[in-house]
């Protein structure tokens, strides 16, 4: 077992929730990604989901979409984040996940990022524009590296895609709680409820929500249906605005809640 399946090992074991915060690595610098991840740690969270600056994101709502701006303007390369996620190593013992797309890959060569990334300490690789039909082209490399593929679903993926997709990964299985992009939510409705009960049922591995998920009573209401959830732009709000204590308050509703479904 890699970091992130013994992560989710031990929490299953005593009966918690997952917390997986979203940062972009070089917003503010990429010399913060260290104290960043740092502090995410010591807030409790399960792992850290690491995104990559890129031009024409797919997935990222506004508020990551400008970090990401921000970041690149800053001078922010996918090797330097790699170097720096190996000196956050010395510091930070829970899994970190790298979040990217496909270009910035083949822009680094497949065989070198997956090697760089597996020297570093990287655990596994959320790649949103990498469907299922075509992970050929580097799931071979990140197997051997032992580098964990985290794959999504969404509300418009058929169940029996979602059977296929989940008995191929052993992380978890990131699923969408959107028909959209990331970003705040104000409320979620008995359609999404249902759709992650589905999920949970038929999934081989952890289940884990994310997409607009921003409050505790988001939290606390999600959670109840599967393993834990994916905070990403209310985590980049916070620190971009310096609120560390309400970071670290949002955080610690999931140490309350019950991994018993």
């Amino acid at each position: 077992m890699n970091r992130i399946e013994k992560a989710f090992a031990a929490l299953k074991e005593s009966q918690k929730k997952a917390f997986v915060p979203y940062i972009m690595a070089g917003d503010g610098g990429l010399e913060t990604l260290v104290e960043r991840l740092t502090i995410l740690e010591k807030f409790g969270a399960t792992a850290v989901e690491v995104g990559v600056p890129f031009s024409d994101p797919v997935a990222d709502g506004p508020t990551i979409q400008k970090a990401g701006l921000r970041a690149l303007a800053n001078g922010t390369t996918l090797k330097g984040i790699v170097q720096e996620i190996e000196k956050a190593r010395k510091k930070v013992s829970i899994p970190i996940i790298l979040m990217t797309y496909l270009n910035p890959i083949y822009s680094y060569g497949i065989a070198n990022f997956v090697g760089d990334i597996r020297n570093a300490g990287v655990d596994g690789c959320i790649i949103p524009d990498l469907p299922i039909e075509e992970e050929e082209i580097i799931v071979p490399e990140l197997d051997k590296a032992e580098v964990e593929l985290i794959r999504l679903v969404t509300m418009t993926t058929p169940l029996e895609r979602i059977k296929t997709i989940s008995s191929t990964g052993r992380g978890f299985l990131y699923t969408v709680t959107v028909k959209g992009i990331t970003g705040v939510r104000n409320e979620y409705d008995a359609e999404l409820t249902n759709f992650i009960k589905s999920v949970k049922e038929v999934s081989a591995i952890p289940v884990m929500a994310g997409f607009g998920i921003s409050s505790k009573k988001q939290i606390q209401q999600i959670s109840k249906y599967c393993d834990g959830v994916i905070v990403g732009s209310r985590i980049v709000e916070l620190f971009e605005q310096d609120r560390l204590s309400e970071m670290e308050d949002l955080m610690s509703v999931i140490k309350q809640e019950s991994n018993v479904l």
